[in-house]
């Protein structure tokens, strides 16, 4: 079973950056974040594959960016000039040929 173990999140207020991280039991073929509030559903924020493509939703492109470690079998989201709609809980996910993952969830809050 592949577990994601994610770090990071926390408050922060608009207009600051934050960092999350995920770390995967093993090497996946794609990994990346999906975020979550209240009574919507869980929408993509990026993705990346482990050859670099990236795909990005389009309400954080520009600020940011998601990055992998291949080697460590990570994946990082740099977030940068943060908003308080950016307020979810972030899910770290991967995929394993046709098999999906999901990290255990963390908290961003954009407030001041």
């Amino acid at each position: 079973q592949v577990q994601l173990v994610e770090s990071g999140g926390g408050l922060v207020q608009p207009g600051g950056s934050l960092r999350l991280s995920c770390a995967a039991s093993s090497a996946m073929d794609a990994m990346g974040w999906y975020r979550q509030v209240p009574r919507k559903e869980r929408e993509l924020v990026a993705t990346v594959t482990t050859d670099g493509r990236t795909n990005y939703a389009d309400s954080v492109k520009g600020r940011f960016t998601i990055s992998t470690d291949n080697a460590k079998n990570t994946v990082n989201l740099q977030m940068n000039s943060l908003k308080p709609e950016d307020t979810a809980v972030y899910y770290c996910n991967a995929l394993l040929g046709l098999r999906r993952f999901w990290g255990q969830g963390t908290q961003v809050t954009v407030s001041s």
